[in-house]
């Protein structure tokens, strides 16, 4: 079992293939993803990772959190959260998770706190058929009808669907196809929708219900404390043809001027 990541949802997007098909993916942000502390059997009962993400303000973090946090000489961390893993599978405090922590073609379940939708009716939250448009139906048409039984048993029973909060709780997606990674900006792109609304934080596993690559690494991919981050240099642009305006020939060289040759103007008017 390996630890998980910590990601930053950033939206959506889609890649083509080599044969043209254009594939639908989530972009993950998983950039300074950093091991913030152990838990051991000794000392918890258990053994975890404790994994953090985001820099945070010192003023926001209690003074308890900040002892926590000078004592393993690591900064602040806006969130967050705890990777079970065997007592072999530790990485050192202060290490860095990259983003090839998982290999292309991996399985992965993700987890995040859905959109929130407020107060919802049974149609849009269980999707309910309503009432009849017509025949009768006045007002209604869009209620969830009775929702006791007759006499017997003579009352609504618990956990009846009916018109309620609707969104925002843990959600869980299984089995989304790690499309592509990069290791020096820190991006996955995950197949598929990603629960959550952009910005929110995601919780990124090796699925559980399919096997892990052979290629996988173990404990898993990180930079050790200490280790400078990679600098990301975008590529350069491709030259640009420039039509001549005498010849009409593509040349290469300096971009046109704005406008191109401008054409002498003709004489207004005429004699009288």
């Amino acid at each position: 079992m390996r630890s998980g990541l910590i990601a930053q949802k950033l939206g959506m997007t889609r890649i083509f293939t080599d044969a043209g098909e254009h594939v639908p993916v989530t972009v993950l942000s998983v950039d300074d993803c950093q091991v913030v502390g152990h838990r051991t059997m000794e000392k918890n009962g258990y053994t975890a990772l404790q994994v953090g993400l985001g820099k945070c303000k010192v003023k926001n973090v209690s003074q308890a959190e900040r002892g926590h946090y000078a004592k393993l000489n690591v900064e602040p961390k806006m969130k967050v959260a705890e990777f079970r893993v065997p007592a072999d599978a530790f990485i050192p405090v202060g290490a860095t998770l990259t983003a090839d922590h998982f290999v292309v073609g991996q399985y992965v379940d993700v987890t995040g706190t859905s959109v929130g939708k407020g107060f919802a009716g049974g149609m849009k939250r269980w999707n309910f058929g309503g009432l009849r448009a017509s025949h009768g139906v006045s007002v209604s048409h869009r209620s969830i009808g009775s929702t006791g039984g007759r006499q017997d048993p003579g009352k609504t029973f618990k956990n009846k669907k009916m018109p309620g909060h609707m969104g925002d709780t843990t959600v869980t997606t299984q089995n989304l196809k790690v499309v592509r990674t990069d290791a020096v900006r820190g991006l996955i792109l995950v197949e598929g929708a990603v629960p959550g609304s952009k910005g929110g934080w995601i919780m990124v596993r090796d699925a559980v219900k399919m096997p892990l690559p052979k290629d996988a690494p173990k404990p898993g991919k990180f930079r050790e404390p200490g280790a400078e981050k990679p600098v990301y240099v975008p590529p350069a642009p491709p030259e640009k043809k420039v039509r001549d305006a005498k010849s009409g020939k593509k040349s290469k060289g300096e971009p046109a001027k704005a406008g191109g040759a401008k054409k002498p103007a003709a004489p207004k008017g005429g004699k009288k």
